[in-house]
């Protein structure tokens, strides 16, 4: 990776070393995280998504509610979420992606992804939520009955450049869901904002974008209006993948680098490395990362070739979200499988420099 690309508010914390000698502590861990980076708000509970309107974040915690913070002062306000069928926060479900729609400043109106549970069974919903006095009330339902479970509910919904909603949906645990194009589970999935389904899409009368995907769970596009996304891999094998529209990306039948046919390899996989990647965002011709496992930001070039971890030291890192010249991330370090230490989860933001 060039080094005028690179976020310069790198930290040399490694949480995988062992020995006094070669790791720092938690608290001089949180000392060298609090000199590198700015963070914003402490004592967060597993948020998952960050949005913000003007210098007010909005980030969703997967226990089901959403926190306000005042960019300024770091201020917080807990927001409740009223939905028609309760959030199921059971073991990678909660309250996933949120994200406020276009016209918000004069609507107040947003998108959410949850999870939730019906007759025993455990399924995923996209919705639109509206701010009423400080709560966010659900004002309609755009799609329901995603497949979901304990694990590999995918989650992120963001606007793409054709003003069309897009969501990531995993495969709830059951590989075969990928490659069934009838189901709803292990694909991208695109919609009109009100829910009602895109003529142009690749299967007639159907949500399905792309297919394949084992558990995706970030989406991003470059300025040239292309699709990307982070998915997790079976025991490594973390995937980036150019998203084009109908195409099976190979899951359960293929993954990391290897080929079959009718089905797309990934631009980027990380071989034997777990990086479990979540949020991304492009920023000048690169992918930014937020890795939980790898418990760091990583950039990956658009071609794929290229490679550098350029923050590190603050546990899991769930979402990414980048501004002018700052990116903001957030912490997942109380979401059962990471190390809390004092302040977490916390936001934060770093500069980004050429």
């Amino acid at each position: 990776m060039k080094k005028f690309l690179i976020i310069i508010m790198t930290i040399v914390f490694v949480s995988g070393c062992s020995g006094d000698n070669e790791r720092l502590n938690e608290n001089e861990a949180s000392e060298a995280v609090a000199r590198q980076a700015e963070v914003l708000v402490t004592d967060l509970d597993i948020p998952w998504n960050i949005t913000k309107n003007n210098n007010t974040f909005y980030l969703s915690q997967r226990a089901g509610n959403i926190i306000k913070v005042n960019g300024e002062n770091g201020s917080k306000t807990i927001q409740e979420v009223d939905v028609t069928k309760d959030v199921s926060h059971v073991g990678e479900g909660g309250l996933l992606g949120f994200i406020l729609s276009p016209d918000f400043e004069s609507t107040q109106k947003a998108f959410a992804y949850h999870t939730y549970q019906q007759n025993g069974e455990v399924f995923n919903r996209i919705v639109v939520l509206q701010l009423i006095q400080d709560r966010w009330k659900e004002t309609s339902i755009l799609l329901e009955g995603i497949p979901g479970g304990r694990i590999h509910n995918g989650g992120r919904i963001k606007i793409g450049p054709d003003d069309m909603l897009y969501a990531t949906a995993g495969d709830a645990g059951n590989p075969d869901h990928a490659q069934n194009i009838s189901s709803l589970a292990g694909k991208i999935l695109r919609m009109e904002l009100d829910g009602s389904i895109p003529e142009d899409n690749p299967i007639t009368n159907s949500y399905v974008y792309s297919y394949g995907h084992r558990n995706p769970q970030g989406l991003a596009w470059d300025n040239r209006g292309k699709l990307y996304s982070s998915e997790h891999g079976q025991s490594a094998h973390d995937e980036i993948n150019q998203i084009d529209v109908g195409k099976n990306y190979g899951w359960p039948v293929i993954e990391g680098d290897e080929k079959a046919s009718n089905m797309v390899s990934p631009l980027f996989q990380t071989g034997e490395e777990t990086w479990a990647p979540s949020g991304i965002e492009i920023h000048n011709g690169n992918i930014y990362v937020a890795t939980l496992r790898g418990e760091s930001i990583r950039v990956v070039n658009l071609s794929g070739t290229e490679v550098d971890t350029v923050f590190e030291g603050a546990g899991r890192l769930r979402d990414i979200f980048i501004e002018d010249q700052s990116l903001y991330s957030i912490t997942n370090n109380r979401d059962g499988r990471g190390n809390p230490r004092e302040g977490d989860d916390r936001l934060f933001r770093l500069p980004i420099t050429k």
